[in-house]
């Protein structure tokens, strides 16, 4: 992850080439041969040919840079490996019971979900950039909350133990869920999910679909200039608790909530790892 990924690495770790000087060996002139006559006949070259016998790194920081990225790229393989594996699973049964068709694109961010539902045509969109929403020292967050939990802990009896025992803030992750119905539109419900609470913000009413989906800017533009409705919070109390067992009962019920953060994670951890490839195989080239 990479707000997270800051978190788990509090202490921070350098190359340990950095201290080293170039690893290439310095190449010292060779002395003058007696016969003089073949120094006119040998081509001289200079010291900087671009030939490809001879192509070496554009500057002796990418010597560096190339180490560094293969510890990276070892590492985040290493530890992430068991959490991947665990949350591919709970992603995937999550998944599969729900019914739900997946449209996920390598190095892309956004993640669409889809499934029917009686006459409905449900579809759930998110992003891992939502991963990014995490404060910027959550080591600091981690600290201040174990402060000020700490005397409700031990008023309540309870005995109070390393920050290894509490859980890292969660980021926001925000979805765009648009219920179509043939010929009658769709609602665009746009919700944010933060520590297994789903937050209804707009719901919308669109007689065009594509409007609700809007995969152009023109479409976007369109939905913009359109009456969306009040925001939730200005509904009544009761009508929202409706609107939220709505959604339970169109599969995004609790599980769900969380297998999407989970996917956010699990996601962004592949690419990220796919970036640290493609930029190492970049600079090799």
């Amino acid at each position: 992850m990479l707000s997270l990924r800051a978190f788990s690495r509090s202490v921070p770790r350098f190359s340990r080439s950095i201290a080293r000087t170039s690893m290439r060996p310095a190449v010292l002139p060779k002395p003058a041969l007696l016969q003089p006559w073949k120094q006119a006949t040998k081509p001289a070259y200079a010291a900087f040919s671009t030939s490809s016998v001879f192509r070496e790194p554009a500057a002796e920081g990418d010597v560096e840079l190339l180490a560094k990225l293969d510890e990276e790229v070892k590492h985040e393989k290493a530890s992430g490996a068991e959490d991947a594996k665990e949350q591919k699973a709970s992603i995937d049964y999550t998944l599969q019971a729900g019914e739900w068709q997946v449209k996920d694109v390598a190095g892309e961010q956004e993640v669409v979900l889809t499934r029917k539902f009686g006459n409905e045509t449900i579809r759930v969109t998110f992003t891992v950039a939502d991963i990014n929403n995490l404060s910027e020292d959550p080591m600091d967050d981690l600290h201040d909350d174990a402060l000020g939990d700490e005397a409700e802990y031990n008023n309540q009896g309870r005995d109070v133990e390393g920050e290894d025992d509490i859980l890292p803030p969660t980021f926001p992750a925000r979805l765009d869920i648009a219920v179509e119905k043939a010929n009658q539109g769709a609602l665009l419900i746009q919700a944010v999910i933060q520590d297994g609470d789903l937050q209804i913000e707009e719901i919308s009413h669109f007689k065009d679909a594509e409007i609700a989906n809007a995969h152009t800017a023109e479409k976007d533009w369109t939905r913009q200039s359109l009456y969306s409705g009040p925001p939730a919070e200005n509904l009544d109390p009761e009508l929202l608790s409706f609107w939220g067992r709505y959604l339970e009962e169109r599969g995004l019920n609790v599980e769900f909530q969380n297998m999407i953060t989970d996917y956010i994670a699990f996601k962004e951890q592949k690419e990220y790892v796919s970036w640290l490839e493609n930029v190492r195989k970049f600079i090799a080239a």
